[in-house]
């Protein structure tokens, strides 16, 4: 049974199979939201971030500075996704590097997992929505095919989907996050659990039992646990 009694990990105080290469020229990769693009389009993750930095097939491409594509381990047991860049990420190009990101690391270190070497961390949507906004379902719908081709790389036995907006990118799950945020499910031959976003665990800043920091520290050292059963961060 997950231990009730959590460490001080929300002071921010103090922190500051593989599939057949497509062989077609990547002009040619499609940038209408509405055509697919094919499994295995990309061999390398630079090889789609440079796609993604010229992607229109929503909107979101028209303000952004940088496609946000992913950091950490590229044969990660783990992959955290989240739901999309924030000011910081679109300046920066890398995924989780404002305060919930710096929340996030915290969260993971409090258990042994190191962000850079035990997984690897995307977002749903690659772009920033204007003003932080919840990304529609046309531009999850859009952007989804570079998602699936990360899984495809990375090959991850765990998927984190923190909020929302991540679980709605891959499960046909109608229940909103409160109701299955620590839950085991299966998608395609993976484990998934959806977790709290860090944001919003910064905006309830309790962490009484019940709480959903409390709720959190009880989730991710489920996740420790099902690490080592499967035998990970080895």
């Amino acid at each position: 049974m997950p231990s009730e009694e959590q460490p001080s990990l929300f002071d921010l105080s103090t922190f500051g199979e593989s599939t057949p290469k497509v062989n077609f020229p990547p002009d040619l990769i499609p940038t209408n939201g509405k055509i697919p693009i094919p499994p295995g389009t990309y061999q390398t993750m630079t090889e789609m971030a440079i796609h993604c930095n010229r992607c229109h097939r929503c909107d979101l491409g028209d303000n952004r500075t940088h496609a946000v594509i992913g950091r950490g381990n590229m044969q990660a047991d783990v992959m955290i996704v989240g739901e999309g860049p924030g000011q910081n990420e679109d300046e920066t190009g890398l995924p989780f590097v404002g305060k919930a990101g710096q929340l996030l690391e915290k969260i993971l270190a409090s258990v042994g997992i190191d962000s850079d070497r035990d997984v690897y961390i995307c977002n749903a949507v690659k772009c920033r929505p204007p003003e932080n906004r919840v990304p529609t379902a046309e531009e999850i719908a859009a952007c989804k095919p570079y998602l699936l081709e990360q899984i495809r790389m990375v090959d991850p036995k765990i998927i984190l989907l923190t909020g929302a907006t991540a679980v709605r990118s891959l499960l046909n799950e109608k229940r909103g996050i409160t109701k299955i945020r620590g839950l085991w499910m299966e998608w395609e031959g993976r484990l998934c659990m959806p977790i709290l976003h860090p944001a919003y665990l910064l905006r309830n800043p309790s962490k009484e039992r019940g709480s959903p920091k409390w709720l959190m520290w009880q989730d991710i050292q489920a996740v420790r646990a099902k690490i080592d059963e499967i035998g990970g961060n080895n």
